[in-house]
């Protein structure tokens, strides 16, 4: 355990790779061109933390703590789009860093495992049991991070827990007509991309294919992120 205003954030080398976003394997999403663009994206290496922002780091940096189901180990939530920028701009402060939200390209990646993918249906398992916390076994509330079994990649809670922000607006035909060389999302929209699944919904949110969005200023208390680096 780190002590107060050590501003620890362990983060997941992620090399370089391609990669076909959506899931054209699941019975389930087969044929939905919107979750299956049949499209190969090329990304360049970049950093994602290995675990969800929790509340101790948040509260060194912000000094409150928004969360409805509080802990030191439990991911953040309750924190909006426009509430994270703040926390990045002031992480990026306090570190002399450039932490930012990750692309949804990069989420949909890492998740996946990148270059080692085995090309599960959730984040390291085709069982949600084995990576997820999720309605069936959450117990109505967050859980710490770190507590399921990591992906390919040895990153944690990529399915379940906490939803997670992208930096991205969102477009749901964005992956059928994006650049196909490092996408950064629309220019512009109404909504922001979450990814990932939470803890008070079902299984099937917790795919890496599923994509939902949110108003920028909506909160939600199974709405947290996690951080990518360049």
């Amino acid at each position: 355990m780190k002590t107060k205003n050590s501003f620890d954030y362990e983060l997941v080398r992620v090399e370089g790779g391609s990669f076909a976003p959506g899931n054209i394997t699941d019975k389930e999403v087969e044929g939905d061109s919107k979750k299956n663009p049949n499209r190969t994206l090329n990304l360049d290496s970049f950093s994602i933390g290995k675990y969800p922002v929790t509340q101790r780091l948040w509260v060194e940096v912000m000094e409150n703590n928004p969360s409805s189901n509080k802990g030191e180990d439990l991911p953040v939530e309750n924190v909006n789009w426009k509430d994270v920028q703040i926390f990045i701009e002031k992480f990026n402060r306090l570190t002399g860093k450039k932490y930012r939200l990750p692309t949804e390209a990069e989420w949909e990646f890492a998740a996946k495992g990148g270059n080692m993918t085995e090309g599960f249906k959730y984040s390291g398992s085709n069982k949600a049991e084995d990576v997820a916390w999720f309605n069936h076994n959450s117990k109505g509330k967050t859980n710490p991070i770190g507590t399921k079994n990591p992906n390919e990649l040895g990153i944690f809670d990529m399915s379940g827990n906490v939803w997670e922000w992208c930096n991205d607006w969102y477009d749901e035909f964005y992956f059928q007509i994006c650049e196909s060389n490092n996408p950064t999302g629309p220019s512009h929209g109404t909504y922001k991309v979450a990814r990932g699944g939470g803890w008070h919904g079902m299984a099937d949110d917790c795919m890496v294919s599923r994509r939902d969005f949110s108003n920028p200023d909506y909160r939600d208390e199974a709405l947290g992120f996690r951080l990518a680096h360049t």
